[in-house]
Parts: C-alpha cells; structure tokens; sequence
C-alpha cells in the first residue's frame, strides 16, 4: 500500500486551496456528483417523494423522542436471538471492544463492509495495531485502502479518483496489466477479494439501520460484498451509532425506499442483507457468533446541544452532490470523515478530531439546496448559522470578522451614521473604480480574499433614499404646477 498523499491534518485553508488546485479532481467530482444528483431526483420524483420524506422524518423524529427504549428493544431483541450486545461511550472503547472480540476468537484476518462509523473511529489502523490484517470489501474502500487514503463520499468513497488513477493504482499495486475497462478492473479485483472472504476469521460492516422490534441489522449494498462479510467468516460484528434505528419492519422498508431513490437513484438496492443473530441448527450459512457495538461518541451531547435533527441522517449522501461548496473542493477539504453540509454540522458536534473543525459551518453558501433535497429534511442551513453563532460566542471569530459585524451593528441603529457610512462607501468605492476602468480590481486586507477571484461592483452614486426623494420633489413640483394652471 503507498502512503496516502492527502493530509487531513493540515489546515483547513491548505486544504482547501489544494483541492480548488487539483484539476483531476475537479474532473471527477463533475462527472461524478451532476449524475447522481440527477438520477436521484429522478428517482424521488417517480413515486410521490413529499409524501414520502414526510413519512420519514416522522420517524426519524419519534426514533430521536424515543431513543432510549428502542435501543433496549433492540438490545433485548438481539440477546434473545443469540447475540451478544456492547455499548462503546467513545471511540476508543469500540476499539477496545472489537479487539477483545478478535482475540478471544483467535482472529487473523478481518473483512469489512462499508462503514463511516468505523471510519469515524479508527478501527482499521486500531485492529492492525493488535497484529491483524484488514481488508476493506466495498470496491471504492478497497481501491482507497491500496492508495492509502480516506473516503471523500459517504456513499461514493473512491468519487475523487478518475477511472484512470484507479487503473494505475491497480497497476501498481496488483500488478495488473495496463486497461482503462472498468469490467476488467473490477474483474481484477472480484477475483483478489474472493480469497480474502474465504479465509478471513471476522467479519464487520457498518449498519444502515436495525430493526427495534426483531434485533435485525440491515446492510445495503450493490456488490454483494456486505452478504458475504456477514455470513462467510466466523465471527461477525455490527458497528452502529446509536441513532441508526427504525422501530419497526414497517419504517424498515420506509427508509429503505428514501435510501435508495436518494443515494443512488435506484428504486431498491442489489442486496439488502439482514441479520438477527448467529448460524443456529440446520441453517445453511451464518457466523457462529454475531456481536453489535452501539457507539455514542458525542450523539447524546449532540441531542443535549440542540443539533440533534442531524442525527435523522439516513448518509444518502444527497446533500454532497447538490452543495456548489462540496461540488468545488470534494471530500478531504472538509478534514472529516463526514464531508458536504452534513459533515459541516455532524463533525464540530460529535466526537472527532478534525483539524480546524470551527471552520466548517462556513464551508456553505446557505443556498438551502441541501435542505430541499435531503429525504429526510433536515434544515441543514439553520444548523449550519447556529454553529457560526456558536463559533462567534466562543470568541473564535476572526478579528476582522468580529470588528466588522460590531461596526455594522452600531452603523445600523443611528440613521445618521447609516446614511454618512452610505456616502463615504460611494464616494471611496467610485474613486477607486474609476482608477480601475469601471470596477474595483483590488481591495485591502482581508476584502482581497474577494478581488483574488473577481472584480467589486462600486456602489451606486446616488443612494436608494436620495433617489426617492428626488422624485417626492419631482411630483410634488409637478402637482403645484398642475395647481396653478
């Protein structure tokens, strides 16, 4: 495996400006976030998609009210089914929990399905520590695991590399022969993957959401590599934060439905596995044992806090393809295992050490898109500005960004300084177009950050209410003319 070249721990600024410098990824991101984003309000607008993510978020939201009983259900559910349940409180103790559960099964080899939230946590480089080997299944986290580097997609991990930079990661690390067909590519890796399965000791995937009333973790997948990771090795183990329920069979197959037509604008996914416990008498296929790890990891404080609305997140993924911030800098700008506008509420919130993490709520131009698309309408917009507020009430605010809401707040309540500031903007903002050919082409300070990538329209001669009141005067002549004639 090569070492990741991308650095999640440099500033967020660097990050960005890389990201806004790599033309490939501007390449990618393009090809790759318009198609999904059509596909999947396409997908939503076939079937009364309101209705739908109205049903949804009433769930999500009776989940969120009742948090504490469902996950007793699905605890109670789980054991009488044979399973074993822990609760990890932060990240390190879901570390320490699927080591122990390795160890004393004498693991050597794990497999994983796709998983943010063991991604959130650290659970490879955890488990590799105490002398395992981990292969990530999911095709998009196996190519980013042989390039050493983080996912940039809650759905779509490999999104930032061009089919051409996989065929060279395939070529250097799997010694495979030059081609840019992707059905090769895949071939190549379907036929590494498959001894990896067949002889791996654990098992671990992430989970999409379980089933209250019957102990049932879900996996959505496409590749089929979630079925196999949960069924091939001996042991197998669930990883979910603690919000990922649903009550019923019923809300099951409801979020489901959002999942699909939102994330990959399919109206159901090409496997949707289902576990409720370990291999029991006379079944065909099964681990021997099966364990799910409930993690917090800052969830309560979220809810405590006030943004607990971002815990009815189904990761679809919608919101990234729609954000012009996300379609511009992708995933690793953000320095976060969540990325897009979810990512920028979900990261400051919970428990991760992310670089500059007080300047994502800023990564947003509040254009509401994300709002209108997520399936499950989450106001990610309001979140967003309460998180700036917070930011500002913590006195982390830039100087100048401080100095200068002060200065607007006292212009704004006396008419007189309204008016005067009014005036001195046009008489100095004119001026300085006027040497510039009819805009303004640079500004000082911090205002450059503006001119560096467009020009500053001055502001107009003659104000709004000196405009009115030309005309009042106007009238009013007109009217005593009329008078005398």
């Amino acid at each position: 495996m090569t070492p990741s070249t991308i650095d999640l721990t440099l500033p967020y600024k660097t990050r960005v400006q890389d990201a806004l410098g790599n033309k490939h990824l501007r390449v990618a991101l393009e090809r790759s976030t318009g198609r999904m984003s059509g596909q999947g309000a396409a997908a939503m607008a076939a079937v009364d998609g309101q209705t739908l993510r109205d049903q949804v978020r009433q769930m999500k939201e009776h989940v969120l009210r009742t948090l504490p009983d469902l996950l007793e259900q699905l605890e109670s559910n789980v054991t009488a089914n044979g399973g074993h349940v822990h609760w990890a409180k932060e990240g390190v103790d879901l570390q320490r929990i699927l080591v122990d559960i390795a160890r004393k099964a004498n693991v050597q080899k794990v497999v994983k399905a796709k998983s943010m939230v063991t991604e959130e946590v650290h659970l490879n480089q955890a488990l590799q520590n105490a002398g395992m080997t981990v292969v990530e299944t999911d095709l998009g986290e196996y190519i980013i695991q042989l390039a050493g580097e983080p996912p940039s997609h809650i759905v779509a991990p490999v999104l930032h590399r061009r089919v051409e930079d996989i065929s060279d990661i395939f070529q250097r690390e799997l010694d495979m022969p030059p081609t840019l067909d992707p059905q090769v590519i895949c071939s190549v890796a379907r036929g590494i993957l498959r001894k990896e399965f067949l002889s791996a000791d654990m098992g671990v995937s992430g989970c999409n959401f379980a089933i209250a009333e019957t102990g049932t973790c879900c996996i959505v997948t496409n590749e089929g590599n979630g079925r196999m990771t949960s069924t091939l090795p001996r042991v197998y183990v669930v990883v979910m934060g603690i919000e990922k329920l649903a009550p019923t069979i019923e809300d099951a197959f409801l979020q489901y439905q959002a999942l699909c037509r939102s994330s990959t604008g399919q109206q159901c996914s090409v496997y949707l596995s289902m576990t409720s416990g370990p291999r029991k008498p006379g079944d065909a296929d099964g681990p021997e044992e099966f364990h799910l790890v409930l993690l917090d990891n800052g969830r309560v404080d979220m809810l405590a806090k006030g943004y607990g609305e971002a815990l009815c997140c189904i990761r679809c993924g919608a919101c990234l393809n729609v954000c012009p911030v996300y379609r511009e800098i992708g995933g690793h700008a953000y320095g976060s295992t969540y990325s897009g506008p979810i990512g920028a509420v979900i990261s400051p919130s919970i428990h991760l050490e992310v670089t500059d993490v007080n300047k994502l709520p800023y990564a947003s131009t509040l254009c509401g898109a994300c709002r209108e698309v997520c399936p499950v309408k989450i106001d990610l917009p309001r979140m967003l500005l309460e998180l700036r507020r917070d930011v500002v009430e913590e006195h982390d605010a830039p100087i100048f960004d401080r100095a200068a809401m002060q200065g607007f707040s006292q212009m704004m309540q006396s008419r007189f300084r309204y008016e005067a500031a009014g005036k001195l903007g046009s008489l100095g903002s004119n001026v300085f177009a006027g040497m510039s050919g009819g805009n303004i082409k640079f500004m000082p300070g911090p205002l450059a950050a503006w001119t560096n990538s467009r020009d500053f329209p001055p502001l107009a001669k003659r104000s709004f209410r000196e405009r009115w009141q030309e005309r009042l005067k106007a009238r009013k002549m007109i009217g005593e003319n009329a008078k005398k004639e």
